[in-house]
């Protein structure tokens, strides 16, 4: 991928990876997850500022089971526990390297800038070292931040959380219907405006991208998972702050219940990060959608858990 949404880690060998980690002992599923109901839902979008290519359209109604959702993004606290727990090593840290989002780069990680580049993306930088461990680098780390998004962390990384959690991750049928919170056809998890009464809703990009953030919302990077309000159904940002993985592989054929394909060579990723900015990437709305492959990291992708 060549956006600001997240580039890809080059094709690397996936023999013998097995995110069915051990575990001492499994959460109970339900725990601060919210249940969304079975039913009918309508889905996808036709609005005018859609990106072209990525398949958001026609709307249309799908039918799904209850599910359960995690009210929030796996947060750097909870994914540590995870770590201790069973002593997971993620992608990033097997390569020894993930991308930066040039603006948050730790002081005196420049050197560890590596010589590579993302075709028409300069703002994203490879840095040797980056991990969830330490988000901008060497010389970061997650102190303060535990109760912020983990990021750096592939689908493969997302999916081994999920598996020692007893969850899975969502498919994005039920990802978009949990996000829409009752609401049918609107732009955004609230409504249809993006600014409430003066008032920011979600942690986008505001300024000029990719050189200057006036962070009005509050925030140059991530936010803490139950910073803003919440949806209908009390789910916390589900449009920007981070991507999130979805179980799905990537498709613009869409079926009817956005299920996918059964194989394929990237993974959809849905809600929008806080690099999202209506001049270059508005894809903060429920409807939209894009993907990454399952080993790729970038700094500004998380991910919830389902059951």
């Amino acid at each position: 991928m060549t956006s600001c949404c997240g580039p890809s880690r080059p094709p690397g060998d996936d023999r013998g990876f097995d995110f069915a980690v051990p575990t001492r002992e499994r959460h109970r599923v339900v725990r601060d997850m919210v249940r969304v109901d079975g039913g009918r839902y309508l889905l996808g979008g036709a609005d005018a500022d859609a990106n072209p290519g990525d398949g958001e359209g026609p709307v249309r109604a799908v039918e799904l089971e209850p599910f359960h959702i995690d009210a929030t993004c796996v947060t750097n606290g909870q994914y540590a526990r995870f770590v201790k727990d069973t002593g997971y090593v993620t992608d990033a840290e097997r390569e020894g390297w993930s991308y930066v989002f040039h603006l948050l780069l730790a002081p005196g990680a420049r050197g560890h800038v590596m010589d590579a580049t993302v075709p028409e993306t300069p703002w994203w930088l490879a840095v040797s070292g980056a991990a969830w461990r330490s988000p901008f680098g060497p010389g970061s780390d997650v102190n303060g931040l535990q109760h912020h998004p983990v990021v750096h962390v592939s689908w493969r990384d997302a999916s081994a959380y999920a598996a020692w959690a007893g969850k899975r991750l969502p498919t994005e049928a039920q990802w978009e219907a949990a996000a829409r919170g009752g609401l049918e056809r609107a732009r955004y998890p609230w409504g249809d405006a993006l600014v409430v009464r003066g008032a920011h809703r979600c942690n986008i990009w505001q300024g000029r991208f990719p050189e200057f953030n006036t962070a009005d919302d509050g925030f140059v990077g991530t936010a803490p998972v139950k910073t803003f309000r919440p949806n209908g159904y009390g789910l916390y940002q589900m449009s920007g702050n981070v991507w999130e993985w979805c179980a799905d592989w990537w498709t613009t054929r869409r079926a009817d219940d956005l299920s996918g394909p059964a194989t394929g060579t990237s993974r959809v990723t849905r809600g929008g990060s806080y690099l999202c900015h209506d001049s270059y990437c508005n894809r903060y709305r429920v409807a939209a959608r894009t993907h990454n492959t399952p080993d790729s990291s970038t700094g500004n992708t998380g991910f919830r858990c389902a059951a």
